[in-house]
């Protein structure tokens, strides 16, 4: 079942350069929760990040050496596909460029899985280069659990539901599986500016 929170539409915002948002897509002030279940709160002691599958070695992370890899700060747009966006989100965390670093795979998928049972498919491709990190912090502040902490992934150049809240790690593999809502019927992919929201798109 899905929850959503009170005031989910948020205040739009007329102000925005329209280059930046993409098609089917409104700006809003305010910040929209939408969840598939109930809210998991996982204290940091007792949170881990592991890479499992396709890799040479399993390796796992707890909360205080996965902090200690080092963050950075980003700031970035966001669209989910349930067609509201947020723009200069400004969020702290871990590249996945650095957690993936010395890994030795030749996956080219990776399934993410999450507290809750929660689990998204990306390529490998759209996690590294710079573009996916595991945030932390939420405008300078820790990561609230409904906003997915204490960690959830970003991948920004995707719609919103690709950056799962309260991840716990990746499983690469060779062969691409659907996740959750990738088997309720959304796009395998998910690219904002090609509006790929639902199957078929």
């Amino acid at each position: 079942m899905t929850s959503a929170s009170r005031g989910f539409l948020g205040r739009r915002r007329t102000d925005a350069d329209p280059s930046r948002i993409p098609p089917g897509q409104y700006v809003t002030t305010g910040f929209p929760v939408l969840s598939a279940g109930p809210t998991p709160h996982t204290p940091v002691d007792r949170w881990t990040f592991s890479l499992r599958g396709a890799v040479d070695e399993p390796v796992s992370w707890t909360w205080d050496e996965f902090r200690a890899l080092g963050s950075e700060d980003i700031t970035t747009d966001i669209h989910c596909v349930t067609k509201w966006s947020k723009l200069d989100t400004e969020r702290t965390g871990v590249s996945l460029d650095t957690v993936l670093a010395g890994v030795h795979t030749s996956a080219r998928h990776a399934l993410v899985f999450c507290d809750g049972g929660y689990t998204t498919n990306l390529p490998i491709a759209d996690l590294t280069g710079g573009k996916a990190w595991i945030v932390h912090s939420f405008a300078g502040a820790p990561l609230e659990a409904q906003h997915g902490g204490p960690a959830r992934l970003l991948v920004p150049h995707l719609y919103f539901w690709k950056s799962a809240k309260w991840v716990r790690g990746l499983e690469l593999r060779d062969e691409d599986e659907p996740g959750f809502w990738e088997r309720y019927g959304y796009h395998n992919y998910g690219d904002p500016w090609k509006e790929q929201r639902y199957s078929g798109d």
